[in-house]
């Protein structure tokens, strides 16, 4: 197995880093994952218990200058590392105003991420290298199969979300008085947000939201628009993620589904800044609450 990789544009290095620090903020370890397109960072949780799931894909072509690797196999040309989010975090912050980044798959007596960062020293042409090694433990093909991008069910309802900084205050006001939020959306651009008590019922309206274009054949066809989809969520969960948000997406959806023992909210977004960096990204936040259908108004 080979990888090695270099970033010279700073606009790109500062993507990649911000992406690392999300990441770092919603899980102690993560997966990587290296295929000669893409890379991808991996969180699977115990969704059935209420976890946080992600799929994190980057074009390397969107970031890297230089990208070299050779997985375990011709059959199988991909690479999977297990690390400490963090210990990447780190490796990077001190990459900031670097001229290069480059990191590569090493062995220093253990399987090594190692991070090289080239900095210029003030007032002078010169520069330093700061090496980080990051411990990594690569992953045998038998666990690939646990690490594949989840497929998603038709949902009832999909809406694009308001502005995830107003949304993040509004969910750490309602922390306060609740464990548990109540998510509802419909086909009409309506989100609410709500928490219920024995004692209080408080809930955040959010009006002529989008509402993404579905398969022809999704399950929400057949909805009434004023139909709202429902389902409960560890509140701690959903801010852990609104809170570890370190990239400004041009949109994130969210997408409500239910099965007989689940309901579930996935939460979708995908940025594309001016520079062509492209990511996308997915969470999955699930409670093994019975699936609920509510309608505000009544039919005619």
């Amino acid at each position: 197995m080979k990888f090695r990789a270099k970033i010279v544009d700073l606009a790109c290095l500062n993507h990649f880093t911000r992406v690392s620090n999300m990441i770092a903020k919603l899980a102690k370890t993560c997966t990587l994952r290296i295929s000669p397109e893409k890379l991808n960072f991996i969180l699977c949780d115990k969704l059935a218990s209420g976890g946080v799931s992600m799929w994190c894909e980057l074009e390397q072509e969107n970031f890297f200058s230089e990208f070299q690797m050779e997985g375990v196999s011709e059959e199988n040309n991909e690479i999977y590392l297990e690390l400490t989010s963090e210990n990447l975090s780190r490796a990077l912050k001190t990459a900031q105003n670097s001229r290069a980044l480059k990191i590569k798959l090493t062995n220093k007596h253990f399987p090594c991420l190692t991070v090289s960062v080239e900095l210029q020293v003030s007032s002078s042409s010169s520069s330093r290298i700061v090496v980080h090694d990051i411990p990594i433990k690569v992953l045998p093909r038998r666990l690939w199969k646990d690490l594949q991008e989840p497929s998603i069910p038709d949902c009832d309802v999909s809406i694009c979300l308001p502005a995830l900084k107003m949304m993040k205050s509004v969910v750490e006001k309602m922390r306060n008085i609740s464990n548990q939020l109540v998510i509802e959306a419909n086909l009409k651009g309506e989100l609410n947000l709500k928490i219920e008590t024995e004692l209080v019922c408080v809930t955040t309206h959010f009006k002529d939201l989008e509402n993404p274009l579905l398969p022809s054949d999704s399950v929400s066809q057949n909805r009434h628009p004023e139909d709202m989809a429902k389902v409960h969520i560890d509140i701690k969960k959903l801010l852990q993620f609104l809170v570890g948000q370190q990239v400004t997406p041009t949109k994130a959806v969210c997408s409500e589904f239910a099965s007989p023992l689940l309901t579930s909210c996935v939460l979708h977004m995908q940025v594309c800044p001016v520079l062509g960096i492209e990511l996308a990204e997915t969470v999955s936040l699930e409670s093994s609450l019975e699936p609920e259908v509510s309608r505000d108004a009544e039919e005619e």
